[in-house]
């Protein structure tokens, strides 16, 4: 079992950074948890909680798949490495519903479900099977940074829309020490139901895709070439 934690150059540990946040996001890039993503994202609380949860999912399978990657047969890695994923699930799972039990309540069966999120089995099978265990880690780490920044924001422009407010029952579903985090933003604001239905969080998606492609296409476009200063007499 090879269990070297060599780093890759600094320039790769740019590139995975890069690609988890932005150029290979979960949501953005990939498409992938669509379910969790629209439901739990009526408020930006609930989205902090469920990114968290799948960040740790990923960091934790990320770290024990390349430990293992040794060890596990071409023949029988999808089964192990949902295995693997199952496993810390429920110890998220039953993480949350210890010292958590408000937010496990919001979250529901949606906490269980982070085992069939394809972008975790993704990266295990073309990522952390394949690479070393900081590089595996950190890979897991950036994807999940970047799912919990998707999962916020949208809540975040949802609950603003719907409600006026930001973290909402923070210090009740996190813990008192995101009590700071609660805002009002719009005082005595009576709310827009569409915002916090479904049919909201598609809306609100729906703009999130297309203002990330008009940065992708304003970052890709050619400057224009600046033309010598010419001498006159």
């Amino acid at each position: 079992m090879n269990t070297s934690i060599d780093a890759p150059a600094p320039t790769a540990w740019g590139r995975i950074a890069t690609d988890g946040i932005w150029n290979n996001n979960v949501v953005f890039a990939q498409s992938l948890a669509l379910c969790p993503l629209l439901a739990v994202t009526g408020t930006a609380t609930n989205g902090l909680g469920m990114g968290l949860a799948s960040m740790a999912v990923m960091v934790a399978s990320g770290l024990l798949i390349s430990l293992l990657r040794g060890l596990i047969t071409p023949e029988v890695r999808i089964p192990v490495f949902v295995l693997i994923i199952a496993v810390l699930v429920t110890l998220v799972d039953l993480g949350l519903n210890a010292w958590l039990h408000d937010l496990h309540k919001v979250l529901g069966l949606f906490i269980p479900l982070i085992v069939t999120n394809c972008a975790i089995l993704g990266r295990a099978e073309s990522f952390a099977s394949r690479n070393r265990v900081m590089p595996a880690a950190f890979d897991g780490l950036m994807m999940g940074v970047g799912f919990t920044l998707v999962l916020v924001t949208l809540g975040a422009i949802r609950e603003i829309i719907g409600s006026g407010t930001l973290f909402a029952n923070a210090a009740l579903l996190l813990g008192e020490g995101f009590a700071g985090l609660e805002l009002t933003l719009i005082p005595e604001y009576r709310g827009f139901l569409l915002a916090v239905l479904p049919p909201g969080g598609f809306l609100a998606l729906g703009f999130m895709l297309a203002a990330k492609r008009l940065i992708d296409r304003r970052l890709r476009a050619p400057r224009p070439a600046t033309q010598p200063a010419v001498a006159t007499g």
